[in-house]
């Protein structure tokens, strides 16, 4: 199954480790730096040109990692995989 992070971007379900919202997360010292040291290795992929980012998607593509920067939130890309995944999830 595909999930759409926003743009036109789309990634693999099974590639998603995490879905994170920006706000929330940002709090935390270790997070910034996370995301900080993930730009500067070119880990990050920025979504959210002309607005700030809402959420920060995890995923694992072939072997690495990427951090996408999406203008979408957390709860809207929650319902979208459980709208496409349905019968492959019981309760999220």
């Amino acid at each position: 199954m595909f999930l759409h992070v926003g743009g036109d971007y789309i990634v693999f379900a099974k590639d998603i480790i995490a879905i994170m919202d920006i706000e929330k997360t940002t709090v935390s010292n270790d997070t910034r730096n996370f995301l900080k040291v993930s730009e500067e290795e070119g880990f990050i992929v920025t979504l959210a040109v002309e607005e700030m980012p809402k959420s920060f998607i995890v995923i694992q593509d072939k072997h690495k990692s990427k951090i996408i920067l999406s203008p979408i939130s957390t709860n809207t890309l929650l319902k979208r995989y459980k709208t496409q995944n349905r019968k492959k999830i019981a309760n999220i």
